[in-house]
């Protein structure tokens, strides 16, 4: 009874220890597949006119609307409800100690280091690249991808490219528009509720944050839009079974690229705040 009790505890281990060793390979797998999409892109960006087959503008411009212009009311409602709840939370937490004069140091710093650039980062994840995945999907099982292949056309060249460079260039400019709009939101609650003047306000602000600081929550916002992009591709790739499967990896494209987004965005943090 002893021996049984053993062998089926040890086959439940094995089992275990298979599942972390698949879903760890599949881990690598798809950090792999990123990085061979992003050197491609990078090579046919490059290359891709000396190849005849350069990017096409007219899909760029087209991807730069859908992230830019098309994300700019829900980016903007939700900066400015998200600058005033700063500014709330900041000057009863200050009042404490009497000091909810000194909110604009740490509104300031919070919003272009940290949540400008995080939120349109979440923002750009959950309605551009579900998208992206949904599109390379359905592509997937109508078997387009296949047939752009049989007519000679690199995939990464024609589907990828344009929407990483319209990802790249739009998701830093909104989030250096959610940076001005939460601040302008965070400067008008503080006229209203400790009679700090709009012009003191932008003058204690030009004083405390610095264009490094602003650059910081920049380049956030670069490698954030390099990671929706390739997060919603691989997941897009990754579709099988039709219908419900596009759906699946579309919500799966969307809890990743969140958590990477996260996840990156506390390293970097880390890091910079070390050096």
């Amino acid at each position: 009874m002893a021996e049984v009790e053993h062998r089926t505890v040890r086959s439940r281990l094995v089992d275990i220890l298979e599942q972390v060793g698949q879903r760890t390979t599949a881990v690598v797998a798809e950090i792999g597949l990123g990085a061979v999409l992003l050197g491609q892109s990078a090579f046919w960006i490059v290359m891709g006119r000396a190849r005849s087959q350069p990017v096409r503008i007219s899909a760029t411009f087209a991807r730069a609307m859908e992230v830019g212009i098309g994300a700019l009311p829900i980016v903007t409602l939700m900066s400015l409800t998200i600058g005033i709840m700063l500014a709330i939370q900041s000057i009863y937490s200050l009042r404490i100690f009497g000091a909810e004069d000194q909110a604009v140091v740490g509104i300031g710093f919070a919003v272009v280091r940290e949540f400008g650039p995080l939120i349109t980062g979440i923002l750009v994840a959950g309605r551009t690249g579900s998208s992206l995945a949904a599109r390379i999907g359905t592509m997937r099982i109508s078997q387009e991808i296949d047939a752009l292949t049989v007519m000679g056309i690199e995939p990464v060249r024609f589907i990828v490219v344009p929407a990483l460079i319209a990802m790249v260039i739009m998701v830093p400019l909104l989030a250096f528009w959610a940076d001005l709009v939460m601040l302008a939101g965070a400067g008008w609650y503080i006229g209203v509720d400790i009679g700090t003047s709009m012009p003191a306000y932008i003058e204690r602000l030009t004083e405390i944050v610095h264009i490094g600081d602003v650059m910081h929550g920049i380049y956030k916002s670069m490698m954030f839009s390099v990671l929706i992009t390739l997060v919603g591709v691989i997941n897009g790739i990754g579709v099988t079974g039709g219908a419900e499967g596009v759906g699946k990896m579309t919500t799966r494209s969307v809890v990743l690229a969140i958590s990477s987004i996260i996840v990156t965005d506390m390293i970097f943090t880390y890091v910079t705040t070390r050096a």
